[in-house]
């Protein structure tokens, strides 16, 4: 019988297009998302932006064969870390859609597992990810009575694995294509700028996150023209981190690019849709002649291996 067990954490997404109003209303309903300290204000939010989202964002998984990427990634990866790490039980839960804590720390009791290390699949740690999954999970597990230890990995980016493998992902999505001749933009998923201003030290890690990177590309001699750091996904009128990647795109007399998705370990509607979709069409109108974007770890082998060291560390 297995005595400990490595479970996954993340955000989550739609696994159909019914579940879209699910994941939106938990997410603003989240109080690391949505930081009003009146309870009853933030459910009020919420609806708001639930309500109002709801059948474009619905559109738009439907363009990505109507369900988040992620959920499926997820499986593949934890499948493939079963196999190679066999003292462990190996889960996942998300966030905001199943499969959810609850039943995992079910599963965890059913089979008597007292050991858990926690591995939120954010590189970077920032209270509306880590944080909020990790709170979560501790929530649950309290509540269901379940008294385990617990260790808790809270961020990987300055392990130099994982950054040799975002160096490959960069040269799998560069192709032939000189690098010389390429900006490269790393992309990061935005965050109001009141949250970092409260302390939040993600804009910081991401910000050190790139000199690594670039300092293993210039090794390996991978020399771009430039490179950038950006930011996606703002929501909302409120001040955001800067600069966007749409105002980047714009700014960039050579018109070529590679994007690198720096914050998500697995392709999601971010990567899959937002940037492959959404900003190629912007980069087109823009007048690009190559615009390229690196995919995610996801279950590559060599984040399997990584996970393991993580794990062992």
């Amino acid at each position: 019988m297995k005595q400990k067990a490595l479970v996954l954490l993340n955000m989550g997404g739609p696994n159909n297009l019914d579940e879209v109003k699910l994941f939106l209303s938990n997410m603003f309903n989240d109080k690391n998302i949505i930081t009003v300290k009146s309870s009853l204000l933030r459910r009020f939010i919420a609806v708001m932006i639930t309500t109002s989202r709801t059948k474009k964002a619905q559109a738009n998984y439907a363009k990505l064969g109507g369900k988040s990427p992620l959920v499926g990634y997820t499986q593949q990866l934890v499948d493939k870390l079963q196999k190679v790490m066999p003292d462990y039980y190996v889960s996942f839960a998300m966030r905001y859609t199943p499969p959810f804590c609850e039943g995992v720390i079910r599963e965890l009791q059913a089979k008597g597992i007292d050991e858990v290390v926690l591995l939120p699949l954010y590189p970077h740690y920032s209270t509306t990810t880590t944080k909020s999954s990790v709170e979560d999970f501790m929530d649950v597990a309290k509540a269901l009575g379940y008294k385990g230890n617990i260790q808790i990995i809270e961020r990987f980016y300055e392990d130099e694995a994982y950054n040799r493998l975002l160096v490959k992902k960069i040269k799998e999505a560069l192709g032939e294509n000189d690098p010389s001749s390429m900006e490269l933009i790393f992309s990061a998923h935005s965050l109001p700028q009141k949250i970092i201003a409260k302390g939040d030290p993600y804009q910081k890690e991401i910000t050190l996150h790139v000199g690594l990177i670039e300092k293993l590309l210039k090794e390996v001699n991978l020399h771009f023209k430039a490179i950038h750091l950006a930011y996606q996904s703002k929501l909302g009128p409120v001040k955001w981190l800067e600069p966007s990647l749409e105002d980047t795109l714009k700014s960039l007399s050579n018109k070529n690019a590679l994007i690198v998705p720096i914050s998500f370990t697995i392709d999601n509607s971010e990567t899959e849709f937002e940037l492959s979709q959404e900003y190629a069409e912007v980069a087109h109108h823009l007048g690009f002649e190559r615009y390229l974007v690196a995919k995610c770890p996801n279950d590559d082998d060599a984040f399997v291996e990584c996970i393991k060291y993580l794990i062992s560390y």
